[in-house]
């Protein structure tokens, strides 16, 4: 199953660290409680847990939208994106004034950031919808224009929050299989944030499974098979057995 190239490991560069870190809301509510990871380019990391554990915290936290109230973040990345859970398109753009914004905010002169967003629009299976609004587009094809404004930036981190959560079964699938690809072409280090076992072990090099709040890391197992990934791989006794061992973490530790 291996092909060039292959992602990197844990070996790499530090993308992005957590040391102890715990975050407390104003509340009173303890989201996570001293938490440590590393995340090395060429990586693909997912996160699993019980709902309420602590995992968007964690991301956000990774992203610069939250502070933590005690450890240590530090991210190693030029450029670091964010896949949220829905599209977060703007409906009165287009797909490919949707995927432009960035380079607007960027102050990319418009020549530059056109052909930019062009490029990330073919390279994610939508030429030809450039023009199309958010309302003409498929709950996938939207998915697929997030992915390509994350990807416009050429992050060397990306940070994805459940982003095919809300997708049919068949979309979800072949979105996991497209993600997989892009990861493999770009080579970022990919954190992702999931509640479907069978995804995270598809995905990743790592799954890292979270106890019930306040969240804690509990397990790492490790995801042997190279990139890309066949899609027939989900049947096998050899990925059944690892699913099995995440779900035993996870109802461990739940």
């Amino acid at each position: 199953m291996s092909a060039e190239p292959q992602p990197g490991g844990p070996g790499g560069d530090v993308a992005l660290a957590l040391d102890g870190v715990t975050k407390q809301f104003p509340t009173g509510t303890v989201a996570l409680e001293d938490v440590s990871m590393r995340l090395a380019a060429g990586e693909f990391v997912t996160v699993v847990g019980p709902s309420g554990c602590g995992k968007t915290t964690l991301l956000r936290l990774a992203a610069g939208l939250e502070d933590a109230t005690g450890g240590a973040v530090a991210v190693n990345a030029a450029a670091t994106s964010y896949v949220f859970q829905d599209a977060t398109l703007l409906e009165w753009r287009s797909a490919a004034k949707n995927v432009e914004l960035v380079g607007e905010l960027r102050g990319v002169p418009r020549a530059r950031r056109r052909q930019a967003a062009q490029d990330a629009l073919d390279l994610v299976g939508l030429t030809g919808f450039e023009k199309q609004h958010p309302r003409q587009l498929s709950g996938g094809m939207r998915m697929r224009v997030s992915i390509a404004r994350a990807l416009v930036a050429e992050p060397d981190l990306a940070l994805f929050d459940e982003p095919f959560g809300a997708l049919d079964e068949i979309t979800r699938l072949y979105m996991q299989t497209e993600l997989q690809r892009l990861f493999v072409l770009k080579q970022f280090a990919g954190l992702f944030i999931t509640h479907s076992v069978s995804e995270a072990v598809y995905l990743s090099t790592r799954v890292l499974v979270m106890s019930g709040r306040p969240g804690r890391l509990v397990a790492e197992i490790p995801v042997p098979w190279a990139y890309p990934r066949p899609a027939e791989l989900r049947f096998t006794g050899e990925f059944a057995a690892l699913t099995g061992e995440v779900s035993a973490a996870l109802g461990e530790h739940a």
